[in-house]
């Protein structure tokens, strides 16, 4: 047990989620628990991950989010471990939270140069109902960038799905987003990433103004009578979206290509978006968590054999050096475990003591008049 690696969870306490302070020490070593010394609250060392709370055993709830995160239904599951159904889908939809957790903390915050975003959305069947899925990939890195689901394919979606690539990005970096020809991608994309610009010897509020390094491209596909292609620079110049293809190796054209690969990667590791599938979902609020554990654990656990490396420096090292989505972001140093994933602690916003209301104590007005 090391105490200089937790942090205290107690939302009133002043050294809320400060780490290597010395404000923790071990309460007790057979409970493994901690205190804080600061508000005197103790806790497990699982608080905060997936397993807080669980009394079932950690090497089979690893085992069961494994093999969901990559495609096994849950009707399998239960054959093959005798547990109930429910207990599964509640298994999932913690892991999915947890791994939410994990993209918000870790990806939402990196502030990465995009250089190239690809986005596109997939259409879930249910059982009598339809949503929509929209995900969006930064094509250098293959890192997914976030993802959201709709009951309709609607200007919300679009907004709240370039959104999560505005969190992810550099302010003011230059970034190419290439979409189908959904219209609702280029206003929203406009609305999105623009600043407030100050008006300099004018009244009235800022004005927007749209980032200047942003290019927008779209691949229209015509399925009326014979299959074509249009691609067209809705902003931008052909040189300077040549440009961007060329640095992020998007390509030699205008293309969607590595965010239809990523949805076939979805719908093979998510059971419910098979097409013609016997194990369609029930609820539609069970895509949310699965969405996020499937793309937490294709960022950080699963190699990409497009990302490797050749290793020229060291003979007795493998030829080739594998790396992940988070890898090639500079995310993190190593391809993460389920278990890893799972158990990764998400430090609490820092604690902001609450506004003063009222007037003054009078003892600190005697202080001020002297």
């Amino acid at each position: 047990m090391n105490a200089q690696e937790q942090f205290c969870w107690n939302s009133a306490c002043p050294a809320r989620g400060q780490r290597g302070q010395g404000n923790i020490v071990i309460h007790s070593r057979k409970r493994r628990r901690y205190q804080c010394c600061q508000c005197g609250k103790t806790f497990t060392e699982r608080t905060g991950t997936l397993f807080a709370g669980l009394r079932s055993d950690p090497v089979l709830v690893v085992i069961v989010i494994t093999l969901l995160a990559y495609g096994c239904p849950v009707q399998a599951i239960v054959q093959a471990y005798g547990l109930d159904e429910r207990t599964v889908a509640a298994w999932r939809d913690r892991a999915g939270r947890q791994c939410e957790q994990v993209h918000q903390a870790i990806v939402a915050q990196a502030q990465l140069a995009l250089e190239h975003v690809q986005a596109d959305e997939i259409r879930v069947k249910g059982r009598g109902w339809v949503a929509w899925m929209g995900l969006a990939l930064m094509v250098s890195t293959r890192l997914w960038l976030g993802g959201v689901v709709q009951a309709r394919r609607t200007q919300t979606l679009a907004d709240q799905l370039l959104q999560r690539v505005r969190a992810c990005a550099q302010r003011g970096c230059h970034l190419l987003v290439c979409v189908d020809g959904w219209r609702a991608y280029p206003p929203a994309m406009v609305r999105v990433f623009r600043e407030k610009v100050a008006r300099h010897g004018q009244r009235g509020r800022c004005r927007l103004q749209v980032w200047e390094t942003l290019g927008i491209a779209r691949l229209i596909k015509h399925t009326h009578g014979v299959f074509t292609l249009t691609r067209e620079i809705v902003r931008g110049t052909p040189q300077w979206v040549a440009e961007r293809l060329h640095v992020s190796q998007g390509g030699l054209e205008i293309n969607t290509a590595f965010i239809e690969r990523l949805n076939a990667t979805f719908r093979e590791r998510l059971a419910v978006l098979t097409r013609r599938t016997r194990h369609a979902a029930k609820c539609p609020t069970a895509l949310h968590p699965a969405l996020f554990l499937i793309g937490t654990v294709y960022n950080f656990c699963t190699v990409h054999h497009a990302l490797r490396l050749p290793n020229f420096d060291q003979p007795e090292a493998p030829r080739w050096t594998r790396r992940t989505p988070a890898m090639a972001a500079q995310l993190t140093d190593h391809c993460w475990t389920v278990a890893e994933l799972l158990a990764f602690r998400v430090a609490p916003a820092p604690y902001v003591p609450p506004k003063r209301r009222g007037r003054p104590p009078k003892i600190r007005l005697q202080l001020t008049t002297r």
